[in-house]
């Protein structure tokens, strides 16, 4: 369990690096062709920062409400406090608040910007359909996303994609209105005889990036939420002990056909499973925020 989620640790480590090499390679390619690629990077920062830090600490207010949740209370739900309680103690957490999504679909997700404004939400479903130990392991998963905190690390992925989107938004603007400039620029600094070559190669790459970057962006923000994704199970499994009480529950999620009525795209990637219908195959790996169950499973099953 310990090399499990070490392992996914250095992975998501390994591609929020990647993201940041990327970001400097786009500020530094923005500068070769518009000579403001430093101003550019610290005002795309910012914008994104700006764009994104509101809703990071109204967060667990707007998914609520998106979500049509309602908060409940030990009397309400004396077996859901129960789990919550018990696996608060073995996390060393603050215990989160409850809510309730009343859906005959079995789901649940954790929201809040840290562990004291940490919100668990399960559906009327789930705990209609899962026994004791299930139960437990989902909510061992949801209390391992609030632990690890993954909502910062997600909130620092989207605050990258968003300066990925704007730097290259900006670089394409300037080939279009500004490209003979930035060309310019690039045959000066380089009065060689290879400088004219090399300024045309800072060109291409620069459009090249300037349209795949933010589609690299984004399926790098999906990577980082599937490796979250099975930190969380390993988390979990260490948090009950009995790794295929999760399994179990995830088998039995993944197998409920009924959809989840108020889960949309903003909001699939909270769940413990993918409330939306999967497009399936290979494309269906690069652009879900969920691994496959059967890979989860099977991750579980080897603990």
């Amino acid at each position: 369990m310990y090399e499990q989620i070490a392992r996914n640790k250095w992975r998501s480590f390994f591609l929020i690096f990647f993201f940041l090499c990327l970001i400097f390679v786009l500020a530094w390619l923005f500068e070769q062709l518009a000579g403001m690629g430093t101003e550019g990077l610290i005002a795309a920062v910012i914008i994104a920062v700006a764009m994104t830090i509101g809703s990071y600490y109204a967060s667990d207010k707007i998914v609520l409400a998106m979500s049509k949740a309602r908060p409940v209370e030990k009397k309400d739900y004396p077996y859901l406090y129960n789990v919550v309680e018990g696996l608060t103690i073995a996390a060393g957490l603050p215990k989160p608040r409850c809510y309730i999504i009343d859906d005959s679909a079995p789901n649940a997700f954790a929201t809040g910007r840290n562990p004291k404004n940490s919100v668990i939400v399960v559906t009327t479903g789930l705990l209609d359909k899962l026994n004791r130990v299930e139960l437990e392991g989902v909510i061992a998963h949801e209390m391992s996303h609030i632990k690890n905190y993954d909502v910062l690390v997600q909130t620092l992925t989207v605050v990258m994609v968003g300066v990925v989107a704007l730097l290259s938004d900006w670089m394409l603007r300037t080939f279009w209105w500004g490209g003979g400039r930035g060309r310019k620029i690039g045959r000066g600094k380089g009065r060689g005889s290879g400088g004219g070559g090399a300024a045309a190669i800072i060109v291409v790459v620069g459009l090249i990036l300037a349209i795949l970057s933010p589609l690299i962006a984004q399926l790098i923000h999906f990577a980082v939420s599937r490796k979250r994704e099975f930190l969380a199970d390993a988390s979990g499994a260490m948090l009950t002990r009995y790794p295929p009480g999760l399994a179990s529950a995830l088998r039995k999620i993944a197998a409920d056909k009924e959809p989840l009525e108020v889960a949309n795209k903003a909001t699939a990637h909270l769940y413990i499973v993918n409330p939306l219908k999967d497009i399936g195959g290979a494309v269906n790996k690069l652009f879900s925020t969920h691994p496959p169950i059967e890979e989860r499973i099977a991750a579980l099953e080897k603990m």
